[in-house]
């Protein structure tokens, strides 16, 4: 995409107000040995007596960037192989990397994932096989290699998902129906929106469950600094089902959220799918940018900058349109093929998370213009909060006016003055 903003044009943008570096603490559990919890959890699931000598096992790999995902994987890789099997990998993310298979492939490279990391091959493609149908009509798609698989062993963070509410969200049951669905997968449970996401997920998941071997799930917990908390073997009844739907309430109380329920402005300074599956997560900003779907209650915030697209990305800058101003660096980093295959694949759930805001020539000048913008005459008033991304919201930066907000709260230390320090 070619800019031709100019600083010049926009003069000379006003000081921006001091900063506070800010620390949320939080407590965390002790350090998991992953080798060690893997084996654990796959002898407890019964697997070794399911696993015969030449089974070729299928493991699902995401898009997200997981905290653990490279040494989970590679341990599962290497349980399966002492036990006889044949494992490889496959990329489970729907229509993202562009709905292609090197676009996939290059995906779970960026996030660690390959053969040298893992220890098995990857094969990645976006030949899809029907399974059957749902009573009501709706295909069931798996990844070609997957349903040629003997077996399948899913492996996915559970957490709470970024367009709606339900017992069961993003897990095991979604990477398997969708993540494996591919891009007609990813279609057919965005079709009516929010509401199809949460009805359709775990019929899509239970009907492949029984067309396909599925020998259980690794699902990960991770807690507000994104460490693993729990690493829990789930077998396939529990899927979708109660296991998963327990799991996901835990990892709502751990996941990590800002301090403050109402912010003028936020400067998210990255953004990017690896982050989330909207760039940025609806959960921490309070916003879901769905039509005809309420808002989040908390937090309540104004103004939205984003100042970069994390290269990891590789250009899909989906939940873009989340932001009310981004920067020119940011708006020249979107490949917009990417973008829009994976927003529109997202039917209406993605819409509007593919509009590209108020774009400015540097960080400055759209920090400022979102101060001037936010509501408040004063800017000495604004209340101000800037976070690395959304995943890592330990260390913030805030402005003057939220620092009562600080002292009052045993969970934040007010560390000292800060620098901008933008590009």
């Amino acid at each position: 995409m070619q800019l031709t903003l100019n600083v010049d044009d926009w003069g000379a943008a006003p000081p921006l107000p001091p900063l506070y570096h800010v620390r949320q603490h939080w407590a965390s559990a002790p350090p998991l040995d992953l080798e060690v919890a893997v084996g654990e959890q796959l002898e407890r699931l019964g697997l070794r007596q399911q696993i015969a000598p030449g089974m070729r096992v299928a493991i699902t790999a995401g898009s997200r960037g997981i905290h653990d995902l490279v040494p989970i994987t590679r341990a599962s890789v290497a349980w399966l192989r002492a036990c006889g099997a044949e494992p490889f990998v496959v990329p489970a993310m729907g229509s993202h990397g562009g709905a292609t298979a090197e676009g996939q492939a290059a995906m779970l490279v960026a996030l660690g994932i390959s053969e040298a990391t893992v220890g098995c091959p990857i094969r990645a493609t976006m030949e899809v096989v029907e399974l059957g149908r749902l009573a009501d009509g709706t295909p069931v798609w798996m990844d070609r290699y997957a349903a040629e698989a003997d077996s399948l062993l899913l492996i996915n963070r559970v957490k709470a998902h970024t367009s709606f509410s339900g017992p069961i969200e993003s897990g095991l049951a979604k990477i398997l129906a969708v993540g494996l669905g591919k891009r007609e997968g990813a279609e057919i449970a965005h079709r009516a929106g929010s509401e199809s996401l949460k009805t359709k997920i775990v019929p899509m998941a239970r009907l492949a469950m029984a067309h396909r071997r599925v020998l259980g799930g690794l699902a990960i917990v991770e807690d507000a600094r994104e460490a693993t908390a729990m690493l829990v073997g789930l077998p396939p009844a529990d899927i979708g089902g109660a296991g998963e739907a327990a799991l996901l309430a835990q990892s709502k109380q751990l996941m990590a959220r800002l301090p403050f329920a109402e912010l003028d402005v936020l400067v998210v300074d990255e953004i990017g799918k690896l982050i989330s599956g909207t760039g940025m997560d609806t959960n921490v900003i309070g916003r879901r940018g769905i039509r005809a779907e309420p808002p989040l209650a908390t937090p309540r915030v104004a103004v939205i900058v984003a100042l970069a697209l994390a290269e990891a990305s590789h250009g899909n800058a989906a939940g873009v349109g989340l932001a009310d101003i981004v920067t020119a660096r940011l708006a020249a980093a979107i490949d917009f093929r990417a973008t829009y295959v994976n927003m529109l694949t997202a039917g209406i759930v993605g819409l509007t998370k593919a509009a590209l805001p108020i774009t400015l020539p540097t960080d400055h000048t759209a920090i400022a213009t979102a101060i001037s913008a936010c509501g408040r005459a004063e800017p000495a008033a604004v209340r101000l909060c800037r976070i690395r991304n959304t995943l890592l919201l330990e260390e913030l930066l805030v402005s003057a006016a939220l620092l009562p907000e600080v002292a009052a709260n045993p969970v934040l230390e007010l560390i000292g003055p800060a620098d901008w320090q933008l590009q």
